[in-house]
C-alpha cells in the first residue's frame, strides 16, 4: 500500500493546494507533503517490499536506487520554496505549490513503473506538469523558454510513445502476447523481433534523451534552467531528468534480454560522449552562469550514459552518480537562484563582484562548483573516480581519455563562469538590487544541507546505500 501513498500523497496534497484559500500559508504545504513522502520512501529503503512479477506498479529495486534520492531532493527545496515564496508575494503561488506536489507524485509513479505504457504516462504528465512552473516569473523570456520547452518536449513525447508501440510489436511479432509489462517483455527475450527491438531502441532513446537532455536533444535545457526559479531547475535536474534515465535502463535491459546489449551500450557510449563533448564547448563560451548549470547538466546526463554503457559496474557507479549529481546540482541551483535575485540579471557582462553582495551564497555557490567537477571529497568526485576506473578495466581507454578531456574542459569552463561572477567591483545597479535581498536562514539552509549530503555521500557511501544499487543492477542484469 506505501508504494502507491507514494503517489496518492503528493497529488492529494496538490488538490488541497488548489483548495488551499490563503496564498500565505500554501506554501508550507511543500514541506509538510515533503516530509511525508521522505519518511515513506525511507521507510521502503530500509525495509524493501516483496514485488509481484506481474505487478504494474510497485517499488522494486531500480525503485529503490533512485526514488529515496528524487525525495530527500524534493523535501529541501520544498523548505527553501517556503522563503523563496514568501519573498515572492507579488506572485499567486496557488498552481506553482500545487504542481509541485504534483510533479513529486509523478516522479513517484515514473520511478516505480513496471509497464511501458505506465511509465509513458508518467513522464510524459511530469512533462506537462513543469510548463507552468517555467513560467512562473511571467516574463517574456520565461514564456519563450516554455514553449522551446514544450515543442522538444513534445517530440520526445512522440517518440517515445511510437517506440513503446514498436517494442510492442516485436512481441507481437516474436509469438508473445503482446505484455507490455518490462519482466514480460524480458522472459520473451530472444524471441522478441530484432528489427523491431532495434527500431524502438532508436526511437525510445531519442524520446528519454530528449527528456534526460542528451545532445543533440538538449536544446530544451538552457533556456528552461536559464528562465526558471532555483527551486524548479533543481528539480528537473534533479528529478525529471532521474526519471528519464531509469526508463533508459529499464528499456536497454528489455534490448539486452533481446540479444543486442552490445549495440545498445555503443549508442549509449557515442551519445554520454556527444554529450560531453557539446557541453564542455558551451561551458568554455557561455556567460550566463545559470545557462552554465544547463550545459553543465548536459555534461552530467553524458556521464550517466557513458556509465550505462560499460555494464554492470558502469551501471551500479551511474546510479552512484545519480545521487551525487542530484544533491550537489540542487545546491548549485538553489544558491544560484539567490545571486540571480540579488543581482537581478545572470550574465557576467552585468553581474560581478557579488562575493561581497551575498557573500554566503557566492560562498556556496564555489563551493558547488568544486563539487560538481568532482573535486573530493565530494561525492561527485568519487562517482566519477569509479566510473574512469570501470571504464580502463572494461577495455574502453580511448573512451575514458575522451571523458577526462571533457571533464578538463568543462572544470575551465565552470570555473571562469563562477569566479567571473564572484570576483571585481560590483556595478552600482547591481549594489542597489542587492540590497534589498536578505540571506536568511530560509535560502541558506536549504543548499547548505543538499552540500552536506553530498559531501556525506563522498566520505562514507552507506553499506545500504550500496546494496541498494547492487539490487538494482542485478534486476537488470538477471543473467551473469
Amino acid at each position: 500500500m506505501i508504494p502507491y501513498l507514494l503517489i496518492i500523497v503528493p497529488l492529494a496534497g496538490a488538490a488541497l493546494a488548489v483548495a488551499w484559500p490563503s496564498n500565505r500559508t500554501r506554501p508550507l504545504l511543500l514541506p509538510a507533503v515533503g516530509l511525508g513522502h521522505v519518511g515513506m520512501t525511507f521507510w521502503l529503503f530500509l525495509n524493501p517490499p516483496a514485488v509481484s512479477p506481474a505487478s504494474w506498479l510497485a517499488f522494486d529495486p531500480l525503485a529503490r536506487a533512485v526514488l529515496p534520492a528524487v525525495s530527500l531532493l524534493f523535501f529541501v527545496c520544498a523548505v527553501y520554496g517556503v522563503t523563496y515564496l514568501r519573498i515572492r508575494q507579488e506572485r499567486p503561488n496557488r498552481v506553482f505549490v500545487a504542481l509541485l506536489l504534483a510533479t513529486l507524485g509523478l516522479l513517484s509513479a515514473g520511478h516505480q513503473a513496471r509497464h511501458l505504457g505506465l511509465l509513458w504516462i508518467a513522464t510524459e504528465a511530469v512533462t506537462l506538469a513543469a510548463v507552468p512552473l517555467l513560467h512562473f516569473n511571467g516574463t517574456p523570456r520565461a514564456f519563450e523558454a516554455t514553449w522551446k520547452y514544450l515543442l522538444v518536449g513534445g517530440t520526445g513525447i512522440a517518440l517515445s510513445l511510437l517506440g513503446s508501440f514498436c517494442l510492442g510489436y516485436a512481441s507481437l511479432h516474436g509469438g508473445g502476447d503482446g505484455n507490455l509489462t518490462f519482466v514480460s517483455l524480458m522472459a520473451q527475450g530472444v524471441d522478441l523481433s530484432r528489427p523491431w527491438v532495434l527500431i524502438a531502441w532508436v526511437l525510445l532513446l531519442v524520446g528519454y534523451g530528449t527528456k534526460m537532455g542528451l545532445a543533440p536533444m538538449h536544446t530544451w535545457k538552457p533556456d528552461a534552467y536559464g528562465e526558471a526559479s532555483g527551486i524548479v531547475g533543481a528539480l528537473l535536474a534533479g528529478g525529471v531528468t532521474t526519471v528519464a534515465f531509469t526508463a533508459i535502463l529499464r528499456v536497454r535491459a528489455v534490448v539486452g534480454a533481446a540479444g543486442e546489449g552490445a549495440m545498445a551500450d555503443r549508442t549509449l557510449l557515442a551519445i554520454g560522449l556527444f554529450s560531453m563533448v557539446v557541453s564542455a564547448l558551451f561551458l568554455l563560451g557561455t556567460r550566463d552562469f545559470k545557462r552554465m548549470l544547463a550545459y553543465s547538466s548536459v555534461e552530467h546526463m553524458g556521464i550517466l550514459g557513458i556509465g550505462a554503457a560499460f555494464g554492470k559496474a558502469g551501471v551500479w557507479t551511474a546510479l552512484f552518480h545519480v545521487w551525487a549529481n542530484s544533491l550537489t546540482k540542487g545546491s548549485l541551483f538553489l544558491s544560484a537562484g539567490n545571486i540571480r535575485r540579488a543581482a537581478g540579471s545572470a550574465s557576467m557582462d552585468d553581474v560581478r563582484g557579488m562575493a561581497t553582495i551575498t557573500p554566503r551564497s557566492v560562498a556556496l555557490f564555489i563551493t558547488g562548483m568544486f563539487a560538481v567537477t568532482a573535486c573530493p571529497p565530494f561525492g561527485p568526485f568519487f562517482s566519477e573516480l569509479r566510473l574512469i576506473r570501470v571504464g580502463f578495466t572494461a577495455g574502453h581507454g580511448v573512451a575514458t581519455f575522451a571523458f577526462l578531456g571533457c571533464l578538463l574542459f568543462a572544470f575551465f569552463g565552470i570555473t571562469r563562469v563562477v569566479f567571473g561572477v564572484a570576483d571585481g567591483r560590483p556595478r552600482p545597479a547591481t549594489r542597489r538590487v542587492g540590497s534589498s535581498f536578505v540571506e536568511s536562514a530560509g535560502v541558506i539552509l536549504p543548499p547548505v544541507a543538499l552540500l552536506a549530503l553530498s559531501l556525506w555521500l563522498g566520505l562514507h557511501t552507506p553499506a545500504v546505500l550500496q546494496d541498494a544499487w547492487s539490487a538494482a543492477v542485478t534486476q537488470l542484469f538477471p543473467t551473469p
